[in-house]
């Protein structure tokens, strides 16, 4: 019973991030750093996702991976419905496909360092998740090659300076997609701290095995 009262609560803060991620968007973060207009490359929604990797993080630690991965299903099922609902139909396959792939990842290299250092396991597992989350997601939304999933977006492809500022040319969404996870990175970083602080109360409720 108190495992199935957790579940839901996971369930309904994965649910949650989603649907903040979804809108927030819909809106650049407008500020500029080291000369990088921030508003050409991220979003507020950048900043929010990634929460959703503590989420499944603090679901492994508690009740394991089998638990995680039906917390990930939810906000997966959310996800998808939504993006139809709000998105072109490549960018909703892109948005789901990269999104199950990352928190699956996630649970895995998680669930194999779970015995190591405290730290470890979040870490590693949320970066290595975040890392291939943003390789699908903007390869399967603007990469041409995937055009079999929808039409291309000529601005996406428009060689432009790296992230504005250097002297290198890509496709915009190479851009997009570096911003992207940097931002994940940072946010990793930071989700170590209420991972920190909550790891003594949400303690494992049975042994996991690690691997």
């Amino acid at each position: 019973m108190l495992k199935t009262r957790y579940t839901i609560a996971y369930v309904a803060l994965m649910t949650l991030i989603v649907v903040a991620s979804n809108f927030l968007v819909q809106f650049p973060l407008n500020a500029e750093v080291a000369g990088i207009n921030l508003a050409d490359i991220l979003t507020w929604g950048a900043f929010s996702y990634p929460v959703a990797f503590l989420i499944t993080d603090l679901t492994n630690r508690q009740f394991g991976p089998q638990a995680a991965r039906k917390v990930v299903f939810a906000g997966f099922v959310v996800g998808v419905t939504l993006s139809f609902f709000t998105s072109a139909p490549r960018i909703a396959i892109a948005s789901g496909s990269a999104y199950l792939a990352g928190q699956l990842l996630d649970i895995a290299v998680f669930n194999r360092l779970r015995r190591q250092a405290w730290w470890r396991a979040p870490l590693l597992g949320s970066l290595i998740g975040s890392a291939l989350d943003t390789v699908m997601f903007f390869s399967l939304s603007f990469a041409a090659f995937f055009v079999v999933l929808g039409p291309n977006e000529p601005f996406a492809l428009e060689a432009a300076p790296i992230l504005g500022v250097f002297a290198a040319e890509a496709p915009r969404w190479i851009s997009w997609a570096i911003g992207d996870f940097a931002v994940k990175m940072i946010v990793g970083l930071v989700m170590l701290l209420p991972y920190g602080a909550l790891m003594n109360v949400l303690r494992p409720m049975q042994p996991v095995r690690a691997g």
